[in-house]
């Protein structure tokens, strides 16, 4: 599997270190300044965009270029960043991804390591297979509909309704496959919709066991195999737990907004829990919330925390796999009610830490690890 990249810095040391890595990652690079890179984003489309924030007004518009959403692919936006106080600003302006100058190789490859795997995670996502299927949509607070299936995926559908569904509306989709017989009944949230009533429909709390069923279905059904899943990212480090989060130390953290999956590995034992990247500090790690809107979900957290401490003393093994871009409902990713914030203090600083620098971040963290530890002796 081949990316291609527009690379747009007239930074030679950060130039030559990134052609180099990105070879590796199986990634062919286009060098453009900064007038040519915003021609070409309005005429081609690639895989990630890593942009030198020498220029702020310019790179921000070329990010701005490489957000727009073209024939329902995602870009990764990689950011050259010299002034490590305005790494706010710089996410705020769509980077998914920063890098520090001077640019180490070592911090390249981990950055593109976790941009390679979440690419590839969102070409498996994109992955649909074309099918008509007549299909019941209930959308919730309102009515049934009729409609017409187009194409599936394991994340999602498209499909043709009776009427235009509303963005962001939360429906209940159930048809039957036909090879099998299979009855599929999902909920998902629309991602997109326009007024002729064609929608595109995202999954939401997915069970293990329909994922499954659709994957199967997927790679049974397709014309061509599915891209390969991405590898999880295994040098990582897990240092604060509470009920509602995590933080992990890793050179390779995600971007803020996306969903990930967590594995932990103790002796014989593996629990897993998914997860929403709340901050992400580059190249030093980032600040998860659990995912607990279903009963499965709790469950899973439950689990991860009483793996952990039935094993005082033993270091796990920790693995993080992307699940997408953009977790579903990540503004709404715990069950309503379920934390007291002033209870959970590191699910409060991973709310609230949008005003903080790293460093105030940090502080605050190991300030909240110290008092537990002396709680507990």
């Amino acid at each position: 599997m081949t990316f291609e990249s527009l690379l747009v810095s007239q930074d030679e040391q950060a130039s030559s270190v990134l052609k180099s890595v990105l070879g590796a990652f199986d990634s062919t690079a286009r060098c453009h300044d900064y007038a040519e890179a915003v021609r070409c984003l309005s005429e081609e489309t690639f895989d990630a965009v890593i942009v030198d924030f020498d220029d702020p007004h310019n790179a921000s518009l070329i990010l701005r270029n490489a957000s727009q959403p073209t024939h329902g692919n995602k870009t990764m936006t990689i950011a050259l960043l010299s002034d490590k106080t305005k790494v706010r600003h710089v996410f705020g302006a769509g980077a998914n991804f920063v890098l520090y100058k001077p640019i180490s190789e070592r911090h390249a490859e981990a950055t593109l390591r976790a941009a390679t795997a979440l690419l590839k995670r969102e070409r498996r996502r994109a992955f649909r297979v074309a099918i008509q299927l007549p299909v019941q949509i209930r959308v919730e607070n309102s009515g049934a509909l009729e409609g017409i299936l187009l194409d599936l995926s394991e994340d999602g559908l498209d499909l043709l309704s009776a009427q235009p569904l509303c963005p962001s509306a939360i429906i209940v989709a159930q048809f039957t496959l036909p090879q099998g017989r299979v009855e599929i009944r999902v909920r998902g949230e629309v991602a997109w919709a326009n007024p002729n009533g064609e929608s595109g429909v995202r999954f939401l709390d997915l069970p293990e066991s329909l994922l499954s069923t659709l994957r199967e279905w997927v790679k049974a059904t397709a014309p061509e195999l599915p891209p390969e899943d991405p590898k999880p990212v295994s040098q990582c480090r897990l240092t604060d737990l509470s009920p509602g989060g995590c933080y992990v130390e890793t050179e390779s953290p995600f971007p803020e907004g996306s969903g990930i999956l967590l594995c932990l590995r103790v002796e014989s034992m593996e629990v897993q829990a998914e997860g929403h990247v709340r901050v992400m500090h580059p190249a030093f790690g980032m600040g998860i919330e659990f995912a607990a809107r279903t009963r499965t979900q709790r469950k899973q957290v439950e689990e991860f925390i009483d793996l952990l401490s039935s094993r005082p003393g033993v270091q796990p093994q920790l693995l993080v796999t992307p699940r997408s871009l953009s977790a579903a409902n990540g503004h709404n990713y715990n069950k309503p009610g379920r934390f007291d914030e002033a209870e959970d203090q590191l699910l409060h600083l991973l709310h609230n830490h949008e005003s903080m620098t790293q460093e105030e971040f940090l502080k605050e963290l190991h300030q909240q690890r110290n008092s537990q530890e002396v709680a507990t002796s």
